[in-house]
């Protein structure tokens, strides 16, 4: 998958911007501010998803502009097949009612990733194996979007009905048994799809691991584990997931929260070379696993699809040696697929190996080379 040209009008700190890019590794270089990440957020607004800032539709906007946004991107998604043009943004009379075009057609936002797939990797994810688990099935479940779009429908679809669920047992004068036994099926059908996909996602992620070297990037194992920090052994069926919700309302409704399922699961993740849990490494380790974990992910994807989706780098190669950042390099583009890296030095990609596509960033300005 390849972004040929990508155009931002009024989105954060661009008031107009284009960039024409190739395949291989795309190198953004530019001050702190001048606009960089921007650029890879707006990459990330093309694929299902709030991209990788999480932000509110609204906060996108250029300080001074009308109140909307665009973002339109042409992607070539294989040699033999005509480019795609994919838009997304919001207009002034609705801000915070997302617009999505293929083609110049309206269209779902999760149809996006039937035609791009986009994995990123941003200073803010270093944290992951010790922040919270919800940070963690959030990242997991992006890794599974870039295989599966339906997986956002499932997501969403066992969202709603959980919050329902959890305003039918907070009011004890509601009786309706037999509709929160149909929010409980809903429950059961959209879980057991989405800890399907999750434990594919992780048994491929694991066989693409296993074949990887402990060096010059740290290797994760990966598990699923439940909301008590054990490893789950069965797969969430929906009809043992109809019969947890069942008999846990009494202390689902006493905790004003449902206590276990889909939602309460986490990924585990442990140093190969060591044994010792990702929480417990050095930083530096754990940003070594992470770069691991979504090269894998990367490899995966390509397998299943036969395209590998665009990577976003986003200040990945200033943390890492000149030993790891050149292997990183011959990484990329050995396994071909386009990358688009930040750095605040032009220096940092000097030895890059070609073909590569490089810009500078000044102010919300753009320069090719």
């Amino acid at each position: 998958m390849t972004l040929t040209r990508l155009s931002l009008t009024d989105f954060r700190n661009h008031s107009a911007a284009e960039l024409v890019a190739g395949p291989g590794l795309v190198a953004l270089h530019g001050d702190n501010g001048a606009g960089k990440t921007n650029i890879l957020e707006a990459i990330s607004l093309l694929a299902p998803g709030r991209g990788l800032r999480r932000a509110a539709l609204a906060d996108m906007v250029r300080d001074g502009a009308s109140g909307g946004f665009a973002v339109f991107a042409e992607v070539l998604a294989g040699d033999a097949l005509p480019p795609v043009s994919l838009g997304t943004g919001i207009e002034p009379a609705q801000p915070g009612r997302r617009l999505v075009r293929i083609n110049g057609s309206a269209a779902a936002a999760a149809s996006m990733g039937e035609w791009l797939g986009v994995l990123w990797l941003t200073p803010a994810m270093d944290r992951l194996f010790v922040e919270t688990a919800g940070n963690r099935r959030r990242f997991l479940d992006r890794l599974v979007l870039a295989l599966d779009p339906r997986h956002a429908q499932h997501s969403n679809r066992y969202e709603a009905a959980l919050r329902a669920r959890g305003k039918l047992l907070a009011d004890p004068g509601v009786t309706d048994m037999q509709w929160l036994a149909s929010l409980e099926a809903q429950l059961a059908e959209h879980g057991a799809a989405l800890d399907a996909a999750r434990q594919q996602m992780l048994k491929a992620l694991s066989t693409e691991l296993a074949g990887q070297p402990d060096t010059p990037f740290a290797r994760p194992l990966l598990t699923l584990i439940d909301g008590d920090g054990v490893v789950r052994a069965e797969p969430h069926r929906a009809d043992s997931l109809k019969a947890l919700f069942a008999g846990r309302r009494r202390i689902d409704a006493a905790a004003g929260r449902a206590t276990a399922g889909p939602h309460r699961d986490d990924l585990n993740a442990v140093h190969a070379a060591t044994g010792r849990m990702a929480a417990r490494c050095s930083t530096g380790e754990q940003k070594a696993m992470l770069l691991s974990l979504v090269l894998a992910h990367s490899d995966c994807v390509a397998r299943a699809r036969g395209q590998r989706p665009v990577l976003l780098l986003d200040e990945v190669a200033a943390h890492l040696d000149p030993q790891r950042r050149a292997a990183l390099y011959a990484r990329l583009a050995d396994q071909g697929g386009q990358a688009w890296l930040t750095g605040t030095e032009a220096g940092l990609f000097g030895d890059m190996p070609g073909p590569v596509t490089r810009f500078a960033i000044s102010s919300g300005r753009i320069m090719a080379g």
